[in-house]
């Protein structure tokens, strides 16, 4: 009975977040001290639990991977109050011929290149509906389908590496990883951010082939008749837009190729948008004020949700609903097919209510390392989460993205829905080509195959597990 406590927690906090409106780590640190008193009351837990709880917290702020958290925050943060995002965009529309499909095409080149530096859905929303949406509107594109060209640009960040979503959720799947090979002793690569960078690449690449010729097709159909002109650049804002694109496209290769560490890529892309932004005259002490304290505020938010995540996690442990899922995962029908579908269909229905960052805190920890336990391709299962995800973000009418940019917006409801169909289609295609096909998430050393079966006592290796 007590196992399934921690369902019940995870419930609660979903609810305690929708309905109230708290931060997601107040919801988490109340329901987590709300029921840590429940289990004290009835004996479930001990005290001991309490003291394992600095522990773990000092352990996991010493992580070096968080360091490039803030610098990341800083980007996005300057890369929304600098005209850098607009400049490129009107260089990206003159370049792609003009008017509404160029426009389009320049709209979600700009996700692929921006989504993965702003951090996070909501600042990508936010950036792309204030620099993007006016100029796609004055090209002729119809309103809706400008809507969900926004919608998908402003989740390839969670998809295209590396970004700050990837980084974290990286490191989640490491964690995840080590728990699952110290309960079955196999021998298998722990596996790490690169892996989930290189593994990403090729399911991102062939998605956004669909986007842009969805975008290309859609934007040729369904523009008005009545465009107005582009405004022209001078030579020097097209040498600008040239340069921030190579550093940038330099920059994010750097990273994914493993030639630099992100933290150092986030450290020089802040440093050269600061110096971008002194040397333009764009920013002043107001404006940078501005930057200051969104990065403050979003980090701060960041880390009170990690650790109030963590915190929750540890509660959820105890009350041993790990070994409850992976005792469920295992009688499932249809082997590690069955149990990778129930998960990635649980952490599509989370991500209807939660954003990227609460899935990779709070609910990744949970339901990851029995998964990797039946099945063992870390990699393969990091990239089909990322695409479950990005999914459930744009899925109408709860999708969060869909919800960010209709509270900006105010696009009608049906129509926004029609206009995403077709990318959603591309989604789903992907998903169902990596399902079939889990050679296109390349990594050095293939994991045991899919349809092995399991050859070991779960409940005995987790007993096992907890003793040490």
């Amino acid at each position: 009975m007590s196992q399934s406590l921690g369902l019940w927690m995870l419930l609660a906090a979903a609810a305690t977040i929708v309905i109230t409106g708290l931060p997601a780590w107040v919801a988490l640190i109340s329901v987590a001290v709300g029921f840590t008193a429940l289990g004290l009351a009835s004996g479930v837990l001990s005290l001991a639990l309490l003291t394992a709880l600095p522990l773990r917290l000092i352990g996991l702020l010493e992580s070096d991977l968080l360091q490039a958290l803030p610098l990341y925050v800083l980007m996005g943060a300057l890369l929304h109050r600098l005209p850098l995002a607009e400049l490129l965009f009107r260089a990206g529309t003159r370049a792609a011929g003009g008017g509404a499909r160029g426009g389009a095409i320049a709209g979600l080149g700009l996700g692929v290149l921006l989504a993965p530096m702003s951090g996070s859905v909501g600042a990508s929303v936010a950036m792309l509906s204030q620099a993007v949406y006016p100029r796609l509107a004055a090209s002729g594109m119809e309103a809706a389908r400008s809507g969900a060209l926004l919608t998908v640009a402003s989740t390839l960040g969670v998809v295209v590496p590396p970004s700050l979503v990837l980084i974290l959720l990286g490191d989640a799947m490491l964690r995840a990883h080590t728990e699952a090979v110290n309960i079955t002793h196999q021998a298998q690569t722990i596996i790490n951010t690169q892996d989930i960078f290189h593994g990403a690449l090729l399911p991102a690449g062939l998605l956004l082939a669909l986007y842009l010729a969805i975008t290309w097709f859609d934007a040729r159909r369904f523009a008005s008749s009545e465009p107005l002109a582009t405004p022209t650049l001078t030579p020097r804002q097209w040498l600008v837009a040239l340069l921030a694109l190579a550093v940038i496209v330099g920059l994010l290769a750097a990273v994914t190729l493993g030639y630099l560490y992100a933290v150092e890529a986030a450290a020089t892309g802040a440093l050269l948008l600061f110096v971008f932004g002194l040397a333009s005259g764009e920013l002043d002490r107001p404006r940078l004020t501005q930057v200051l304290r969104d990065t403050m505020a979003v980090t701060g938010a960041l880390f009170a949700l990690l650790l109030a995540a963590t915190s929750f996690t540890l509660v959820v442990r105890a009350f041993e609903t790990d070994r409850l899922l992976a005792a469920w995962l295992v009688a499932l029908p249809g082997g590690r097919y069955g149990a990778l579908l129930l998960v990635l269909g649980g952490l599509a229905l989370c991500a209807l209510v939660l954003d990227a960052f609460e899935m990779i805190f709070m609910v990744i920890p949970i339901v990851m390392p029995p998964l990797l336990v039946i099945v063992p391709d870390a990699p393969w299962v990091a990239v089909l989460t990322l695409f479950i995800l990005q999914a459930s973000f744009m899925a109408p009418p709860a999708g969060y993205a869909v919800l960010l940019l209709r509270q900006k917006l105010a696009l009608p409801h049906r129509a926004l829905a029609r206009a995403l169909a077709p990318y959603l289609v591309a989604q789903a295609l992907v998903v169902v080509a990596l399902l079939i096909w889990p050679g296109l998430v390349w990594k050095e050393e293939e994991s045991a195959p899919p349809g092995a079966p399991v050859e070991f006592d779960l409940e005995q290796q987790l007993q096992q597990q907890e003793a040490r």
